[in-house]
């Protein structure tokens, strides 16, 4: 259990508190709390894998676990988001379909034996969802009407937010394809 690894069950550690605290409406700062979460589990992602790679602490839990964190904590995130009317559910049905898609043939790959790290267009898909969540948590509509300030800067956060969610379901498609691709050889049955 290396420091990678518990970076990794950090990350993990950190997911119900941040779905709490999105989820919450106790005070109007719960949002700006989740955010925080959110941000944090982020920095402990980027933070395994740069530690793992320069120290040679790369693992196979930390392959396999690394990625199923990253799933997780942007799952919970799109499922409140649903929850919340944030996320239209079409774009949630395809992130997860890709998720347990990949995660699936994972699984079965590694039951043979090989682990599959995550590619660099993976890498970018992961970013581009990370950084949709941490703009669906940040609550600036309520800011906005808490501070009266003008309305449009509400209006151009949400069509930034709008991009960075089709960009990243644009990534998810491509590096699912990509995935299946470069693995083929494993939906060969023995």
């Amino acid at each position: 259990m290396n420091l990678p690894n518990k970076l990794t069950i950090l990350r993990l550690i950190f997911i119900p508190f941040y779905v709490f605290f999105l989820m919450t409406d106790f005070f109007s700062f719960t949002s700006h709390i989740a955010t925080l979460l959110f941000i944090l589990a982020s920095i402990t992602d980027t933070l395994d894998g740069k530690i793992a790679r320069k120290y040679n602490l790369v693992t196979d839990f930390g392959k396999f676990a690394d990625p199923l964190a990253d799933k997780i904590l942007v799952v919970s995130g799109m499922i409140c988001f649903v929850a919340l009317g944030r996320l239209p559910v079409w774009v949630c049905i395809i992130i997860l379909a890709r998720e347990f898609a990949v995660s699936g043939f994972r699984l079965v790959i590694a039951a043979n034996g090989t682990v599959i790290a995550a590619s660099m267009i993976a890498k970018f898909k992961t970013t581009f969802q990370m950084i949709m969540v941490i703009m669906m948590t940040f609550d600036l509509q309520r800011l906005v009407m808490d501070h009266a300030w003008p309305v449009w800067i509400w209006n151009v956060y949400h069509i930034i937010t709008l991009v960075v969610m089709y960009v990243a379901l644009v990534l998810t498609i491509i590096s699912m394809i990509d995935y299946f691709y470069k693995n083929r050889k494993g939906f060969r049955i023995k």
